[in-house]
């Protein structure tokens, strides 16, 4: 298995990990898209995002289909057999986890729709000619993007429930400190990720804690009337 990078040793990007760390609470929140250029850590932080959930990293390809991405239905089994069976697509894989889609942007719109659809209610349905299966599909959807490559349509955008956008290091010793974090991993992943993996159980301990919590709450009383607040 290759190693991922830890989350925990990512410098700068608070901003982003606070967008994610807040879906990785509540995924209902309906996904963050990170616009920003190479070399930002936009798919460093999303794979190692990945290890503070119960799930597995899902990657979308960009030619993927919709049949690839929703699940199929075995229509011959339903109509002679009258039982439904279902391949899972990479909505059912990513269920727990996360969903990546680098180069968000390039994706054709519908596949974009049924990626936001399924992100914010938490579940997929697969119809096929009056067959129907629907399955869990709670995940965080991260889908990343250069703007210089082309800019996903407004409409898009807003179904999004977080944007940010990802930007280089400022000073020029916290590129140098990114260097040579990358530079320790790369000889010795293993030793490397060791050096961190107190502080990656601690963060998963508390995102755990917190969707517990989360889950409790009631949205009612000062929250609604702050929301509300022009």
């Amino acid at each position: 298995m290759r190693p991922i990078f830890p989350w925990t040793a990512v410098l700068g990007q608070q901003r982003l990990k606070l967008a994610l760390l807040l879906c990785a609470i509540d995924p209902g929140i309906g996904g963050v898209l990170v616009r920003g250029p190479r070399g930002v850590a936009k798919t460093t932080l999303a794979r190692g995002f990945a290890d503070l959930l119960p799930g597995r990293f899902v990657e979308l390809p960009l030619g993927a289909t919709e049949e690839r991405v929703a699940g199929s239905l075995d229509l011959g089994k339903a109509l002679g057999q009258g039982e439904v069976q279902f391949s899972p697509g990479l909505l059912a894989l990513a269920h727990e986890g996360v969903l990546y889609v680098d180069e968000v942007n390039l994706l054709p719109d519908a596949l974009v729709d049924l990626l936001l659809d399924a992100a914010a209610s938490g579940s997929n349905v697969v119809e096929r000619d009056g067959v129907s299966h629907v399955h869990a599909a709670r995940f965080v959807l991260i889908g990343t993007m250069n703007p210089e490559e082309g800019e996903l349509r407004p409409q898009l955008i807003d179904r999004f429930g977080l944007a940010v956008d990802a930007e280089p290091l400022s000073s020029a010793e916290e590129r140098a400190q990114v260097v040579l974090r990358r530079l320790e991993f790369e000889r010795d992943p293993q030793r490397f990720t060791a050096a961190f993996a107190a502080e990656q159980q601690a963060l998963r301990e508390r995102c755990q804690r917190a969707r517990e919590r989360a889950r409790e709450l009631d949205f009612a009383g000062p929250a609604v009337t702050h929301v509300a607040a022009p």
